[in-house]
């Protein structure tokens, strides 16, 4: 009996515990900042711990991505929802995402088993963490969304809310969100610095991606098959998106390179088959059935992609690439490679789609990529609005060449910059040229951040790691050296406008918590912005810096004096005077976690002195009103901001937003709150010596 019994028990065992030989291979240690250093026995060891340890800091945020990416949305935040949840679903294919599962090779079916293995094992452990909708993941998730971006949704500027009303949706569920005009113009900055500009001699990099507040928390990762990176995660993915490995490092900004486009369709209804032309054909359309909560909706697709919109009596199709395990893998191998020429060998892969990459790496080469997935089109045609779809002339022609696209490698400048903006000021003397390349691989505009960044590299000395992060925190908002003119040109003589206009004249244009002109211009700036003529050039973009300099020369000063009262009004009505210093209204704040933002003027805050970087200042923070508070409080901006100097040995400064932890209970939930409203770094600690002197505990999961 006792044999029988002893067969018996430990299957038992196993079933009630499958991963309990997987954990013991891992060790997780949390240093004083509570920042987790994952090490794994194999890749995939590394995978399980890392999931396990985001879903310790925030199980919230890792299920809400997915239930986003899964078109569920509808389901846990109520109808308001349908129409977001549809185009996710017409765009992100589930059925595509469980086949590549099923066909992918064995090294990365096992990284996506430990992906899913990692967050049920941490629900099988913390029965008190109540999932919202999913109570299991499955390891094809990860191919649903296989770019770290928070914009990595391309359709060819075709909205939700069309996609909603073509459906037949109520208007209600197709409305639109709400947001500041500023922070439309957001982003991220990357800088790498060559050897001939730096003090040591050694490439220097500069990460600091401009996102909503606690989008990404900071990780390191190693295991002994040579996995060894530290740097930024997407919550629930199992890459790091903006990091460095001993070898090398890659900050990624967001991009206008032209990855989708829409297509006119003519279209006919025969025999109640709807069909559309092409080269003289008349081809069905593909339908699928796409479940919403109760309701099942008909949508079409042709050989570009699925039908989004109508306009003008003609559908819209849209060809893009939304998802792929390419993009997965590629996003993958980045984080292993090893030097400049395996990390071009993995972006030949070109299956990045969203994303500008700055590059630097320990043997002293810098580079710079415009994009990378980016189509072969007819250079003669405006790729920004929509194509005829009834010739196949008009369809994609594969894809660029790496060495095609928008690139710098090593300029003679010796530095490089990108602010999500024109491709053609990144090495300043020595960026790449216009006319060498079709509209369509760079159709972005300048923006003053760009400008401001040209302005620091081109007049600054050598750099070390301080003088580097002293420059990504310069406070010049350049964008009010253009409008402020106008603005004290229209108030000129009027009596009611004398002191603010003595305030505004002796204001240097940097950010400050003691500026009251600060307050009066980005205030009297949001007002202004969405009367800016914004024109579109060729390729469907426009220019910041063009929009705001036309307005300073022609827009109405009766429209600008009049903006200005109501801003000195609202202040007089909030604080009882218009003299309020920027600090005094802007603030930080972090005491929940809830999507819906909660905060509370009657609750501590720390006075910030940064703006939102729509108005040219590098370091971003966009604030606002939150639900009917006097003062604003960030919502976005700078999130994870690192650092990194490429020597015989990495070193490296990080700091976060806010903190590494969701629970308002964590010691780490708001840690490096004051530090990251001055801007202080923390040391990053790379190696497992440092790791361990700093440790304050580990832990198997």
């Amino acid at each position: 009996m006792k044999k029988v019994f002893f067969f018996l028990f430990i299957p038992f065992l196993s079933l009630a515990n499958p991963y309990a030989d997987q954990a013991k291979r891992v060790t997780i240690y949390r240093d004083q900042w509570g920042i987790p250093h994952i090490y794994g026995k194999t890749d995939a060891d590394a995978v399980f711990g890392l999931l396990y340890a985001q879903c310790e800091d925030d199980f919230a945020r890792v299920e809400m991505n997915y239930i986003e990416k899964l078109g569920r949305m509808s389901e846990v935040k109520g109808e308001k929802e349908l129409a977001y949840d549809l185009y996710i679903k017409l765009l992100i294919d589930e059925k595509e995402a469980k086949e590549e599962y099923k066909t992918s090779p064995p090294w990365l079916k096992k990284l996506l088993n430990a992906y899913a293995d990692g967050i049920n094992y941490y629900l099988l452990k913390h029965p008190e963490v109540k999932p919202r909708l999913i109570t299991h993941f499955e390891p094809w998730f990860p191919l649903l969304w296989t770019d770290g971006s928070i914009g990595a949704i391309s359709t060819g500027d075709v909205t939700e809310q069309e996609t909603a009303l073509f459906y037949g949706l109520s208007a209600q569920v197709a409305s639109v969100k709400y947001q500041n005009p500023d922070e439309k113009l957001t982003g991220s900055n990357g800088f790498a610095v060559g050897p001939a500009l730096s003090t040591s001699g050694n490439s220097l990099l500069y990460i600091n991606p401009h996102v909503t507040f606690y989008f990404r928390p900071e990780v390191h990762v190693e295991s002994e098959e040579g996995l060894s990176v530290y740097g930024a995660i997407t919550w629930g993915q199992f890459f790091i998106y903006q990091g460095f490995n001993p070898y090398n490092g890659w900050m990624h900004t967001s991009s206008e390179v032209d990855v989708a486009d829409a297509y006119m369709e003519t279209t006919r209804s025969r025999e109640g088959q709807m069909e559309y032309l092409l080269d003289g054909n008349w081809i069905p359309f593909k339908t699928r059935w796409i479940t919403l909560g109760t309701r099942k909706i008909k949508t079409y697709y042709n050989h570009r992609g699925p039908v989004l919109a109508a306009r003008n009596g003609k559908w819209i199709s849209v060809r893009s690439y939304n998802r792929a395990r390419k993009s997965l893998v590629q996003s993958w191998l980045r984080t292993k490679t090893t030097g400049f020429a395996d990390f071009k060998r993995v972006m030949e892969m070109r299956a990045n789609t969203s994303n500008n990459t700055v590059y630097a790496d320990n043997k002293g080469n810098i580079a710079y990529w415009h994009g990378n997935y980016v189509p072969r089109r007819n250079p003669t045609l405006d790729w920004g609005i929509p194509q005829d779809g009834s010739t196949s002339k008009n369809d994609w022609r594969g894809l660029h060449n790496l060495d095609e696209i928008v690139h710098s490698y090593n300029p003679v400048s010796a530095w490089i910059q990108n602010c999500n903006s024109t491709a053609f000021t990144v090495a300043g003397p020595s960026s790449p040229l216009r006319a060498n390349y079709p509209v369509y691989m760079a159709p972005d505009g300048e923006n003053f951040r760009d400008r401001n960044a040209v302005r620091l590299f081109s007049k600054t000395s050598k750099l070390d790691l301080s003088g580097l992060i002293g420059l990504g925190y310069d406070r010049r908002l350049m964008a009010f050296e253009v409008l402020i003119p106008s603005l004290l040109e229209a108030i000129a003589g009027e009596a009611d406008f004398q002191e603010v206009a003595n305030e505004l004249k002796k204001w240097d244009y940097n950010a400050s918590v003691t500026s009251i002109a600060q307050t009066i211009a980005v205030r009297w700036g949001l007002k202004i912005m969405p009367k800016m003529t914004k024109t579109k050039q060729f390729g469907g973009e426009t220019d910041v810096v063009q929009n705001m300099e036309n307005y300073a020369k022609t827009g109405s000063r009766e429209e600008m004096r009049q903006a200005l009262r109501v801003v000195m009004k609202e202040l007089e009505s909030d604080f009882g005077t218009w003299r309020v210093a920027w600090g005094d209204l802007n603030r930080f704040q972090r005491i929940s976690n809830q999507e819906v933002l909660q905060m509370d003027d009657a609750q501590p805050s720390i006075p910030v002195p940064f703006t939102s970087s729509a108005w040219g200042q590098l370091p971003s923070y966009t604030s606002r009103s939150i639900q009917g508070t006097k003062k604003w409080y960030g919502v976005n901006g700078n999130s994870f901001i690192a650092a990194v100097e490429f020597g015989p040995k990495i070193k490296a400064y990080s700091l976060l937003a806010g903190g590494q932890n969701g629970s308002p209970s964590s010691p780490h939930f708001f840690d490096q709150g004051k530090m990251y409203a001055e801007g202080q770094f923390k040391e990053v600690y790379f190696y497992k010596s440092d790791v361990l002197k700093h440790a304050v505990f580990s832990y198997h999961p």
